[in-house]
């Protein structure tokens, strides 16, 4: 599945010095993200393509994309994979309440997610990978997790699915800060089947569901069905980016369970832990409650930019908030966002400025230690506010502002 165009990023003075840190979920601590040298392996959590693109998914793939280009700046290389759920229980259930066949309504949505993120100039994956074209891939791991006996069929006569055995893996609450009770509870909201009869653990997590009426599926060796949700992931990472990458991402929902379902099934299938960092966003808010689409309460990009909104201003917004914070979206803040924009614009038009060397740095600085966007607006908001006879600084600073920032002025 082909991602979205990317585009050029500008190389700056003094690229190439300095490691990212990033704050691990599991340990609780910042950790490096990435190697000294090379090449930086990242996974990020895609969309499930039947409501895209909220500013909740935005406001994470904004972060990702922070990280992509401070690793760049860096001096790294970076492959960077990512996933679509084009087919799942909520897709169908919404083609269903809708009289949409649930593939056309997956490929809009991805379509239109493609197009919102190039107009928020997030740099691609090198593609999009849907489950439906890596069902192969899911297959065949599990075939891995069977011979490792760590998948089993419920005893059901009519639906024998596959489930992973969580007790093959030793820590699969390490770093939630979660109690069992409470992970069965969660496990429950979003997506597990704690109460399906013939489950050897209450919270063993779906990998092959056999086919119901009417519903999508693929032969396989485990019968005629479909992927579950987390054992997607798990194929895909693993298979574009091998054992033990350096940084899983997505937003703090799949915090539990699903990040450490994957982890757990790559982990006993390779005997390797999955990734080394795990990078969690917060959630955005609307009128009080968390965004979410069984609320309804959303605000989407498309929308926003349907209604002449600047897609830089749009990501201004998002950038103003740290990307492990909670916030809260508001049309002042998207008004503040655009002076902001018009502001650093007016700035990087003057025939001169302050030093740039200054405010490089401290975006750098801010950006590597644990993607800190809010200090990195505020050095630029400093600069922009002050006299300079530089006459190389406007172009400097417009150029951070792009390859950093991902701005474009």
């Amino acid at each position: 599945m082909r991602a979205w165009m990317s585009v050029d990023v500008p190389a700056l003075p003094g690229a190439g010095r300095g490691r990212v840190w990033v704050h691990d979920t599991v340990s609780g601590r910042l950790q490096p993200a990435g190697p000294e040298a090379g090449e930086a392996r990242l996974y990020a959590c895609g969309i499930t393509p039947y409501d895209a693109t909220h500013l909740g998914h935005a406001a994470t793939y904004v972060a990702v994309d922070l990280l992509h280009r401070a690793w760049l700046d860096a001096g790294l290389g970076v492959r960077y994979a990512q996933n679509v759920t084009d087919v799942d229980d909520p897709l169908l259930e919404r083609a269903e309440a809708t009289g949409v066949d649930w593939a056309a309504l997956a490929e809009d949505q991805i379509e239109l997610y493609r197009t919102d993120m190039a107009a928020l100039r997030v740099l691609p994956p090198v593609r999009l990978d849907g489950v439906v074209e890596n069902i192969d891939r899911v297959t065949d791991l599990i075939g891995v997790l069977r011979d490792r006996q760590a998948v089993y069929q419920v005893p059901d006569p009519v639906y024998p699915d596959w489930y992973f055995s969580v007790t093959k893996a030793s820590n699969l609450l390490e770093g939630t800060g979660i109690s069992m009770l409470e992970a069965e509870h969660v496990f429950a909201e979003r997506g597990g089947d704690p109460e399906r009869p013939g489950k050897r653990h209450r919270l063993d997590c779906l990998v092959w569901r056999q086919a119901r009426p009417g519903e999508p599926a693929w032969d396989s060796w485990l019968g005629r069905g479909r992927p579950g949700w987390h054992i997607e992931c798990t194929a895909i990472s693993l298979a574009e980016l091998g054992e033990d990458f350096d940084v899983q991402a997505g937003g703090r929902d799949l915090a539990f369970p699903h990040h450490p379902m994957c982890a757990a099934e790559a982990s006993v299938a390779t005997g390797q832990p999955m990734a080394k960092v795990f990078l969690h966003t917060g959630m955005v808010a609307l009128h009080g409650e968390k965004m979410s689409k069984s609320l309804g309460n959303l605000v989407f990009v498309s929308r926003l930019r349907a209604e002449g909104v600047d897609p830089m201003a749009i990501r201004l917004v998002l950038l103003a908030h740290h990307y492990r914070s909670d916030w809260e979206y508001t049309d002042a803040a998207l008004a503040d966002a655009q002076a902001r924009l018009d502001r650093w614009r007016a700035a990087v038009a003057r025939p001169s400025g302050p030093d740039a060397g200054v405010v490089l740095e401290a975006v750098r600085t801010a950006l590597r230690s644990d993607l800190d966007a809010p200090a990195a607006l505020t050095a630029i908001d400093v600069w922009a506010g002050a006299d300079g006879d530089d006459a190389s600084a406007p172009a400097v600073v417009r150029d951070l502002a792009d390859a950093l920032l991902g701005i474009a002025l």
